[in-house]
């Protein structure tokens, strides 16, 4: 069943996942958008029928990060006794950049608005990044006393570098699309009514391609991150093999060879 709080949109190939409390600038820290992508990660990588993914925001954000007025209400994060606050962390809000790692499919970010905080984080997590002229970008953390709690430590350094990271991270300032995409933390920037057209014509892009290739090569690429050179070719040596025993890719030189458009079904 389709949370509410995420709503899952599935046309041919390509899934289009929507973060959707827009009355609440869709705050990953929420439960509910919480629950809401990790039941429709575990959906995605079950159906071997889709073959990419799109993340976007309802209304005028991506993500605002953290529920601020939740922090600060008489039961929030701000008055917990530590402990708790370290289970709601890791029982909460860091089983989403988990599950984002261990997603199968590549997910694009069509960021139509801003990104703040754990939402900054949040773009981060997805394999590439498009931004609409009307979104913004902050690592605001420090703003409000706080760490990145959701592993935008990682995250970020690994989309802008260490230096742009670092000055977002201890300024806490926003930044717009243009910047970001100067940056590398968007691939493009775009009119606000040619976002989700953009992504989708990325995911089309990736969608005409042997999906079983398309998913060992996400897992490839995803752990090399950590991996000596060393450990990355041994891996790769065991994966090809795999690749080499599909339909897709007798399918794709057989093509080749006859000069005509391949057709892919997955096997």
């Amino acid at each position: 069943m389709d949370s509410a709080a995420v709503l899952y949109k599935q046309v041919g190939h390509i899934v289009t996942l929507t973060l959707n409390m827009p009355d609440l600038r869709n705050p990953v820290s929420e439960p509910a958008i919480i629950s809401g992508l990790i039941e429709s990660f575990a959906r995605l990588n079950a159906d071997k029928d889709v073959r990419v993914a799109i993340l976007t925001g309802a209304g005028s954000a991506f993500s605002s990060g953290g529920n601020l007025k939740a922090m600060a209400a008489p039961d929030g994060n701000a008055y917990a006794a530590p402990v708790d606050n370290r289970l709601w962390y890791l029982e909460g809000l860091q089983r989403v950049p988990l599950a984002f790692e261990r997603l199968e499919v590549p997910i694009i970010a069509a960021v139509n608005g801003p990104a703040i905080g754990a939402g900054c984080d949040l773009a981060c997590m997805c394999d590439i990044r498009v931004a609409s002229r009307n979104a913004s970008f902050a690592e605001s953390f420090v703003k409000v006393g706080l760490v990145p709690g959701d592993g935008g430590a990682w995250l970020l350094p690994r989309a802008v570098g260490q230096s742009r990271a670092r000055e977002m991270a201890f300024t806490g300032d926003t930044i717009s699309a243009e910047t970001a995409l100067a940056w590398g933390l968007v691939s493009y920037v775009v009119d606000e009514g040619d976002l989700l057209d953009k992504a989708m014509s990325i995911a089309e892009r990736i969608a005409v391609n042997p999906p079983q290739s398309v998913r060992m090569t996400k897992k490839l690429m995803t752990s090399a991150q950590d991996m000596s050179l060393e450990r990355v070719l041994d891996f790769s040596a065991a994966m090809q093999p795999l690749a080499h025993a599909t339909q897709d890719h007798r399918e794709a030189l057989n093509a080749f060879v006859e000069k005509r458009k391949p057709s892919f079904t997955g096997k």
